[in-house]
């Protein structure tokens, strides 16, 4: 059996349209959700599989991208929004009743990525967002406990979704850091 990535990946990774100029994110909430209007469309939409990123339930990534800071507004019920850690470097904003992240920001003026907003396309309304290109922090996942083993299946299912992995330093190298990790966390048996 095929590795689990996200349900929007399982399946093959669908194309976006070109012509996509945004829309509408939601939360999960059943009544008053939290709503998101993004006026662009998505770029560097990837697979994420850190461990601070929100992700459906039973998905090994999440499903992230990039849009302009200034085309995304919180659209209603702005007051169910916390910061998840305000000591990160991406503050994430989820909704404090379905837990669903609805977007990170970055506030420091000097990081590389400040300007953008991080968002999960998956929340889109709308279809035709940018598709997934790659995949990022593929060791990562080991911090919630995958099994450093079969980080070799991880890695071949996402090529065979045509989702290259990437990590910072060789995959070994970065499974032993993330093995560490999730060994100091005690997700992980020593």
């Amino acid at each position: 059996m095929a590795i689990s990535i996200h349900p929007l990946v399982d399946h093959g990774v669908k194309p976006g349209n070109p012509s996509f100029s945004g829309g509408t994110l939601r939360c999960k909430c059943a009544s008053d959700p939290v709503t998101v209007s993004i006026g662009a469309n998505v770029a560097f939409d990837h697979v994420c599989g850190c461990t601070k990123c929100w992700k459906p339930p039973g998905a090994l990534f999440s499903l992230v991208a990039v849009v302009p800071r200034d085309k995304l507004k919180v659209t209603a019920h702005a007051h169910k929004l916390k910061i998840v850690d305000e000591s990160a470097v991406i503050q994430r904003y989820r909704c404090t009743g379905c837990g669903v992240h609805l977007y990170g920001r970055i506030e420091k003026t000097d990081h590389a990525f400040h300007g953008f907003d991080f968002v999960h396309p998956e929340l889109f309304h709308e279809q035709g967002w940018a598709a997934p290109e790659f995949a990022a922090f593929v060791s990562s996942i080991i911090e919630s406990g995958f099994p450093p083993a079969r980080m070799g299946e991880v890695r071949a299912r996402l090529r065979e979704l045509k989702l290259e992995p990437y990590d910072c330093l060789s995959p070994a190298l970065m499974d032993a850091i993330a093995t560490h990790a999730a060994k100091q966390k005690g997700v992980l048996a020593g």
